[in-house]
């Protein structure tokens, strides 16, 4: 490659980075709106990891957590203190990453720059990547490994240098420390192995230490939080997977095969006809992906598909060996490997955070239909080009503003965003701190609604917290100083306080979005 064209690949890349960058950061402050109390007990986890000195490998409240991201979560609180940018640092960061990886990885799948180019354009303007990216889920990290790892793996079986495996095992092997949904992933390296098998003559005799120091690296990496799901506390691998699986009679009814077709069919459909209908996940009830990627992406799936299917039979039918087989069925097994998660469970359904290390395969498998139209564009004829060249000018303009204008212009000023994110919590979390320190804060509110109050101010005395039904063993050593919050209109915990301290004022607190709540005070 040309110096000159590999300084406009460059330029360009840095500019892709820069936008992915700029749009998962900005008013990280602002939008969401609030801290989810998901979240927010990853904040508080990682206070407690900092004030103990305790990092955990597995984090048990919530359903359980596995523990690299609230770890790296704690690091980034420690530095610049508990706000909501700290709490999201990583899943910037990582989100972030996660372009670059997607470029280099479309790359050497294609061996083609300008289609890295494509699909890191694509993940840096998608709203499904910006809105993780933004939120601070261990669940982003999923794509991020997956990139890489897969990088150099496909890096390595064209270098054959072994420094390349062991990076790609080494990342790899992070994966289970992660998200749950990473552990299906080794049916990509299945799918994948059993297709170098039958595309490259000699494959185990030439490859065999490759594949040993890749698994040696994984396995090094992937040590401790093994040990401590089969041989600590098994436990913890269990988590909630079978209280939700469709493969449990309670779930499915008895209709196993009937509810598999409507959870696996809602899980394709979601990237092009209706997404997650959950506004933490998606902007329902709209698609995944924006139109155009979404079209795209359907045409490159049924590409990659028959042209697996076509590869395949000629191998096995006529002895043909094509290594191309090997990207075809890489991207068909990520694909399938990764929605396993959404489609065996049947709860969310479509579930744009269970599928999320889809990301990168869809994203990939996108650019297809874009290189195609590239490589036949010089053999169009001049008007046509001309009309390419538009619509495609028109298309990438489109996909730039679609998605961000989305997100932080109807996404960020709709109510109900305020309302699943529970906005109302972190105006409470304000409103504590304009209190005088000295004066008693009662807030009245459930376990996981008080987590974002906490996380926030850890350290405002005279901050007591009772559930509803708990109102009865208020005692504050002057009432008529103290200030009883609540985050939630429980009118039975309200009537009881105002009739024992009737010389309190009652006030409900709402603002242009709607997020409410309640006090009671002097």
């Amino acid at each position: 490659m040309k110096i000159k064209q590999k300084n406009i690949i460059f330029g360009l890349l840095l500019a892709i980075l820069i936008a992915a960058f700029a749009l998962r950061v900005t008013n990280i402050k602002n939008i969401p709106a609030g801290i989810y109390p998901d979240e927010a007990q990853n904040g508080v986890d990682a206070q407690l990891a900092n004030s103990t000195g305790e990092y955990k490998l597995f984090y048990e409240s919530n359903n359980g957590r596995e523990g690299l991201f609230i770890n790296l979560q704690a690091l980034s609180i420690k530095t610049f203190g508990p706000t909501e940018f700290a709490l999201k640092l990583w899943s910037i960061i990582f989100g972030t990453l996660t372009v670059l990886g997607v470029f280099l990885l479309t790359s050497e799948l294609f061996q083609n720059k300008v289609a890295g180019l494509v699909g890191a354009y694509l993940i840096a303007f998608s709203y499904w990547a910006i809105n993780f990216s933004r939120i601070g889920f261990r669940a982003i990290m999923v794509p991020f490994l997956l990139s890489f790892s897969f990088y150099f793996l496909f890096k390595g079986l064209r270098t054959r240098k072994l420094h390349d495996f062991i990076i790609a095992g080494l990342i790899y092997g992070l994966g289970v420390h992660t998200y749950i949904a990473f552990r299906v992933s080794p049916l990509v390296l299945v799918a994948l192995f059993a297709s170098l098998i039958i595309t490259r003559k000699n494959f185990l005799a030439n490859y065999w230490k490759h594949v040993a120091v890749f698994s040696a690296a994984m396995f090094i990496a992937a040590a401790p939080m093994l040990l401590d799901f089969f041989v600590w506390n098994p436990q913890h691998y269990a988590s909630r997977t079978s209280e939700v699986s469709i493969l449990s009679p309670e779930v499915n009814q008895g209709h196993l095969a009937s509810s598999l077709a409507k959870t696996f069919g809602l899980s394709v459909q979601k990237y092009f006809i209706m997404g997650d209908l959950n506004m933490r996940h998606n902007y329902a009830p709209y698609a995944l992906l924006n139109p155009i990627t979404g079209v795209a992406f359907l045409i490159g799936l049924i590409y990659v598909a028959s042209k697996a299917l076509h590869l395949f039979w000629l191998r096995i039918r006529k002895g043909v060996r094509d290594e191309k087989l090997d990207v075809y069925i890489f991207l068909l097994a990520w694909f399938i490997a990764l929605l396993i998660p959404e489609f065996l469970a049947n709860e969310g359904n479509p579930h744009a955070l269970r599928s999320i290390g889809t990301l990168p395969a869809v994203i990939i498998i996108s650019v297809i239909p874009f290189m195609w139209i590239l490589k036949k564009y010089n053999s169009f004829g001049h008007g046509f080009r001309i009309f390419i060249f538009s619509t495609m000018i028109a298309a990438f303009a489109f996909i730039a503003l679609a998605d961000p204008i989305k997100y932080f212009f109807y996404f960020a000023n709709s109510p109900k965003q305020h309302e699943v994110f529970d906005a109302n919590l972190r105006v409470v979390s304000d409103y504590i701190r304009g209190i005088p320190q000295g004066q008693e804060k009662y807030i009245i509110t459930g376990s996981m609604q008080r987590l974002p109050i906490k996380y926030l101010n850890p350290t405002i005395s005279n901050t007591f917290y009772l559930y509803p039904g708990e109102v009865e063993s208020i005692s504050p050593s002057n009432p008529d100083s103290a200030v009883f919050i609540f985050t939630g209109a429980d009118w039975d915990a309200i009537n009881y306080l105002r009739t024992k301290y009737s010389t309190l004022t009652f006030q409900e607190h709402r603002n242009s979005f709607g997020d409410t709540f309640y006090t009671l005070k002097k």
